[in-house]
């Protein structure tokens, strides 16, 4: 409706050419009573076929405005339809929604084709009402009063059914998604349920839910009989009465022409009209409220993130399995995490260890094998080739934004990060971007300010700034204080500016402190080369380690090899595991 009503000409414009396609409907009665009347009864035949040509020429006129009001429906309802595609989009990029092709291919296409039949036969129905009723009236007003007493009662008892119509359409079309799905789980995993023997538990899970869409669809049906019903009162019945009360009405100064005219008005206008709104509404309209609340669901209709504070979790694994295919070893093997909010968390380990993968499970990217991601609040991520569109920087600076910020907010996101100079090169936010012509860094910086002016509470940057030198990387990371920050280290200076460092090795996880995994991890200290592979053994110990490796100390049993040509000498500290003689 909101859409509706901001296209108030176009609206404007097809009750204009409504009310000359009704003008018709008005002629049809009113000229036939005349006709009658004042001419073939009164012996006047030319006076009759006059009216009944008038009549004609309405006809005429009729289709002339009929033709243009397809015209004006295009120009309102395609507007409407734009706006379904963008939300679509924007919903299906901001959560991976896996509907979105259904929505943008079927749903949209629906709804626009259902809000133009349903603006035709409301448009319709109300003009043909208008000019009917009026008709009535100017024949003579007892007519009227027989007529418009059942059509307000029918009315009124379509209206009460359009809720109840409306949730039993919506629990059809959700029982035949919900069995969609389970179709299609069965056909792709065809062969392990012959494999396992799964048949029985297979056909009994299908049947279920046949058996919920075969429920939903008797209701709807159920309800289908009230709308029946209904347009036996509104528009049958006054036909009834009509007949019935004819010799009264004739007695009360209600002409033959008149009570003919009466009947042309009931029979081929409010009639045919009542029964195209209420198939239109009860079918149509409650589709249309279905796929339209689906479609613009957003921010108002998610439910709402957990609050959280100090101290609260923003993303939390429990139990987390992910492997790429049902036969891989898996890369993330019952993984616990919590990150609080407002900490900075870096994930270190080597290339290919599953750190991406990690922060795609966390974003919502990927889903788990097993366990469960929890998120209590939205989040954005940055990976490490950035995204830049072909648009102005405005554009895609705002583009996590529900609504574009003003130009001071864009600025200062693009200063915090680093990018105000690009910024000023390029032109100002009104520069349109060739993304080709940037450099992988700029893109970066594009990306993580975009990143930067979005509200979204939690970052994931997954190496989003390996193409910065160290200094701008820095930046970069200091600029989302305040936020939950986690971040795929491919520096050191990101794990030693991180509240806590998460180190991935294999089936493996350590969780700490970049000083705690130094201390304890000599992994860690591989990975960052910040220090020897083992700390140096106290003199004195077991090993019998003096303070200068090399043969022929007391005690040496032939074991101790120094690390170079015999006769050389290092400083007391770990010789370390790089010689030829790797491994003794």
């Amino acid at each position: 409706m909101s859409l509706l009503g901001r296209r108030k000409r176009v609206l404007l414009r097809l009750a204009g050419w409504s009310l000359l396609e009704s003008a018709q409907t008005f002629l049809l009665g009113f000229a036939l009573a005349l006709a009658l009347d004042d001419g073939f009864l009164a012996g006047r035949a030319a006076t009759g076929a006059g009216w009944l040509a008038a009549a004609a020429v309405a006809v005429f006129a009729g289709a002339w405005g009929t033709h243009r009001v397809y015209g004006a429906v295009a120009d309102l309802v395609e507007p409407v339809r734009d706006g379904l595609v963008r939300a679509v989009v924007t919903r299906g990029l901001r959560e991976a929604d896996d509907a979105a092709l259904s929505r943008l291919t079927q749903q949209v296409e629906l709804a626009r084709d259902t809000l133009a039949g349903l603006v035709l036969v409301s448009r319709t129905f109300v003009f043909t009402a208008a000019g009917a009723l009026f008709g009535l009236f100017a024949l003579a007003p007892p007519l009227l009063a027989v007529v418009a007493g059942p059509l307000a009662v029918g009315l009124a008892l379509f209206a009460a059914t359009l809720g109840p119509l409306a949730r039993r359409q919506e629990d059809l079309l959700a029982a035949d998604e919900r069995l969609a799905a389970e179709l299609g789980l069965i056909a792709g995993g065809l062969r392990d349920i012959a494999a396992s023997g799964a048949h029985e538990r297979a056909a009994a899970g299908a049947g279920q839910r046949i058996d919920d869409e075969y429920r939903a669809a008797r209701s709807l049906a159920l309800w289908g009989v009230a709308r029946t019903f209904a347009v036996g009162i509104g528009g049958r019945l006054p036909l009834v009465l009509l007949l019935v009360s004819a010799p009264w009405l004739l007695r009360h100064g209600v002409t033959a022409g008149g009570l003919a005219g009466a009947l042309a008005y009931l029979t081929q206008s409010l009639l045919p009209a009542l029964q195209a709104l209420v198939q239109g509404l009860g079918t149509s309209g409650a589709r249309l409220t279905v796929v339209l609340r689906r479609l613009t669901e957003g921010e108002e209709d998610r439910p709402a993130p957990v609050p959280y504070g100090p101290g609260a979790w923003p993303v939390r694994l429990r139990e987390v399995v992910f492997a790429y295919g049902p036969g891989a070893a898996p890369v993330l093997d019952r993984l616990d995490l919590a990150v609080p909010a407002g900490e900075r968390l870096a994930v270190a380990g080597p290339s290919g260890i599953g750190k991406s993968t990690l922060l795609a499970l966390i974003a919502g990217v990927l889903r788990p094998d097993a366990g469960e991601v929890i998120r209590g609040c939205d989040r954005v991520l940055v990976p490490q080739e950035a995204y830049v569109f072909t648009g102005t920087l405005r554009e895609n600076l705002g583009y996590f934004c529900e609504r574009l910020p003003d130009d001071e907010a864009l600025g200062e996101s693009a200063e915090a990060v680093g990018a105000g100079p690009l910024l000023e090169r390029l032109g100002g936010l009104d520069a349109v971007l060739d993304p080709a012509a940037l450099s992988a860094a700029e893109r970066q910086l594009v990306a993580l300010a975009r990143a930067h002016v979005s509200p979204a509470p939690l970052v994931l940057l997954d190496e989003a700034t390996c193409h910065l030198d160290p200094a701008a990387e820095a930046r970069a990371e200091r600029a989302f204080t305040g936020r939950t920050l986690v971040v795929v280290a491919h520096r050191t200076g990101s794990a030693r500016r991180a509240d806590r460092v998460l180190l991935m090795d294999g089936a493996r996880a350590e969780l700490g402190t970049h000083e705690e995994l130094l201390a304890r991890s000599a992994f860690y200290r591989d990975l960052t080369g910040t220090g020897p592979s083992h700390p140096p053994l106290p003199l004195g110990d077991p090993y019998r380690v003096d303070p200068v490796a090399c043969p022929g100390l007391a005690g040496d049993g032939g074991h101790v090899v120094a690390h170079g040509a015999v006769g050389k000498v290092q400083p007391e500290r770990d010789v370390g595991d790089r010689g030829p003689l790797r491994g003794e």
